[in-house]
């Protein structure tokens, strides 16, 4: 049977849909970019950018687009399915967005960077450079990143625990202030209920996980899914007994961490240490 066709003939994948319906609505207006803007409070170079399909904007533009344009929450609808859409993220990681948006629970052991779900947007920016991404791609890698948080957000939200390697807290950013900020990021976020942050010293010496940085989602199901990763690289781990085997290893890291009060303190420390360091 072949596939339905979009009654509308537009596109039907979301963030391209979401544009479409931006260019369509303006032009139905009458207005310029700059118009737009002005009547809007915002930058009109924005509206182009999201016109364009560089930035898909906020949810706080795309309600007052709608209120704007009289469009009862429809560009704001659109723009919830454009930001949860897996397609956004690069190909290699697109089954595992899509489970991790399901999970109950998120644990992970990062060996030398923070998990996406808790990185700044400077902090994802410098990473995913450092990866080779640049230009467009670089920004709306950077932007699908950050909008990954708000599944931490509100009510119902998964469990989420990171145990961190000391090497991830020693390893900065070049903009002294940016690093702060990411810093401070992880003690506010760490004050939540349903987020757990801990350290593994240096001290402690070699473990299961040294080399290895892992995820673990646990499903609705109550399947365990793991994520597997390098720099270049990573691997989805869906068959139970290889994801019970990693399991196993990260339980015996988690008993080398220190405790999350313990883990806020180190914390905090780095944070005074990157204070008082002086910028260059």
């Amino acid at each position: 049977m072949p596939p339905r066709r979009a009654v509308t003939g537009r596109s039907q994948e979301p963030r391209q849909r979401y544009v479409e319906e931006l260019r369509l609505l303006r032009a139905e207006k009458g207005d310029s970019l700059r118009q737009l803007g002005d009547a809007l409070g915002w930058d009109w170079s924005l509206f182009g950018k999201m016109e364009s399909g560089h930035t898909l904007g906020g949810p706080e533009v795309a309600q007052a687009l709608d209120q704007y344009y009289g469009t009862a929450g429809l560009l704001l609808t659109l723009w919830e399915l454009a930001a949860g859409d897996p397609t956004q993220f690069r190909e290699r990681y697109r089954r595992y967005m899509t489970l991790e948006s399901e999970a109950l629970s998120v644990w992970h052991y990062g060996v030398s960077t923070v998990h996406g779900l808790l990185q700044t947007p400077s902090y994802a920016q410098e990473l995913l450079s450092a990866g080779g991404l640049d230009g467009e791609e670089l920004t709306r890698q950077v932007e699908a990143r950050v909008r990954r948080r708000a599944a931490l957000d509100g009510d119902g939200t998964p469990r989420f625990r990171t145990i961190l390697s000391e090497a991830v807290l020693r390893t900065p950013l070049q903009d002294a202030a940016e690093w702060q900020k990411q810093l401070e990021l992880l003690l506010d976020l760490g004050e939540r209920p349903n987020i757990m942050i801990q350290v593994v010293r240096h001290r402690v010496g070699l473990h299961a996980l040294s080399n290895t940085d892992t995820t673990f989602l646990r499903l609705p199901d109550g399947r365990t899914a793991a994520w597997v990763e390098t720099g270049y690289s990573g691997e989805l781990v869906e068959e139970t007994a290889a994801a019970e085997r990693l399991q196993l290893s990260y339980d015996l890291v988690r008993d080398l961490a220190l405790s999350p009060v313990e883990s806020r303190k180190f914390i905090r420390q780095m944070l005074e240490e990157a204070s008082c360091e002086p910028s260059t």
